[in-house]
């Protein structure tokens, strides 16, 4: 299980077991809407979807040219065997 997902199961239940549980709940809303709406907040959230974009584009790339490569070696490989072992 990640630390996210511990994280937030956790807060669940001390949501849900918590005696005045619809009143917090409420609380923990508000303050986590007031976060999100927070302008230094916002910016780096932009900024970290700005970076993963990036980096996503050059992982692509990466990946597309290591797949490229594996592809034309496998390729090679089985014409050499196929023409080393004639067929039955």
């Amino acid at each position: 299980m990640s630390k996210l997902s511990l994280l937030a199961a956790a807060g669940v239940g001390y949501v849900l077991g918590a005696r005045a549980g619809h009143e917090r709940y409420e609380q923990i809303k508000a303050q986590a809407q007031k976060v999100a709406r927070n302008p230094k907040v916002q910016d780096a959230a932009h900024q970290v979807q700005d970076t993963a974009a990036t980096q996503a584009a050059a992982a692509a790339s990466v990946v597309k040219d290591k797949v490229t490569d594996v592809a034309s070696t496998a390729a090679d490989k089985v014409k050499r065997e196929a023409s080393i072992q004639p067929a039955p």
